[in-house]
């Protein structure tokens, strides 16, 4: 298996040294293992690794933050608990940047400006708006500037300020944009296959062990809703695992 792209020439690999893996996720594809035993980005980079460095016994791989489901776009991995150590503690600090694209149902009124919400975890893993204070509620912040509007809807660039779970899907649906095809949060109709319009476009992390900053971005994937996106790797999980026959890993 060669090691300059992830199982297939179409799904890229970002970054890798001895400290870090940083992947395409496609959407569809989970990203940590859950109760479904389904097939997960953690897993499938476990067994990449062990293939293309021959490595003996349990491969060491860390999570060290999530994308939701029918999300995609840009995931870091540690290779090392140090490296994982270091780069968590990033996120929880604010260090790490994260920059996401995303379509938007509705003309948004400004062209720029902060979102702040407190969030609490609800029902059947969907998160909610709460006015108060509560004991399980966490502040949630994001900046946003439109880039482009067309056909009633709005291309939105987003950095997530902090890490909620659903946060940009709840805040701009808060506010009566949700992500284009999703469906949980109020979106009116779903995309071919379950996919919603919001991507991790961009992560900016310091390096583990040398220091220096680190960008990582990914390319849109093909069928991306805006401007007829003909390029780039597949949006959804299913067709690469068609290809691939990974589900029977």
């Amino acid at each position: 298996m060669d090691g300059d792209y992830f199982f297939h020439r179409s799904w890229p690999i970002f970054f890798r040294d001895n400290h870090l893996l940083v992947l395409y996720k496609p959407a569809g594809l989970l990203a940590q293992g859950d109760e479904t035993g389904e097939t997960s980005l953690l897993e499938l980079g476990k067994l990449w690794l062990k293939d293309v460095y021959n490595k003996p016994g349990r491969v060491f791989l860390g999570l060290v933050h999530r994308l939701d489901r029918p999300v995609a776009g840009v995931m870091l991995f540690c290779r090392t608990s140090k490296a994982a150590a270091r780069i968590s503690e990033q996120f929880r600090g604010g260090k790490a940047e994260k920059y996401y694209l995303a379509v938007l149902e509705g003309k948004l009124k400004e062209k720029s400006g902060t979102l702040f919400n407190l969030i609490e975890k609800g029902e059947n893993r969907s998160s909610r708006v709460v006015s108060e204070k509560t004991p399980e509620a966490r502040e949630a912040k994001l900046s946003f500037t439109v880039l482009d509007t067309s056909q009633g809807r709005s291309l939105v660039r987003i950095r997530l300020e902090t890490g909620r779970r659903h946060q940009i899907r709840l805040q701009f649906a808060h506010i009566g944009h949700p992500v284009v095809g999703d469906l949980r949060y109020g979106a009116p109709a779903a995309l071919p296959q379950k996919q919603i319009a919001l991507f991790a476009k961009e992560l900016f992390v310091d390096h583990p062990v040398r220091g220096e900053r680190l960008r990582f971005e990914s390319p849109l994937p093909r069928g991306w809703p805006w401007q007829d996106q003909t390029e780039g790797p597949p949006w959804d999980w299913r067709e690469l695992e068609v290809q691939l026959g990974l589900n029977s890993l």
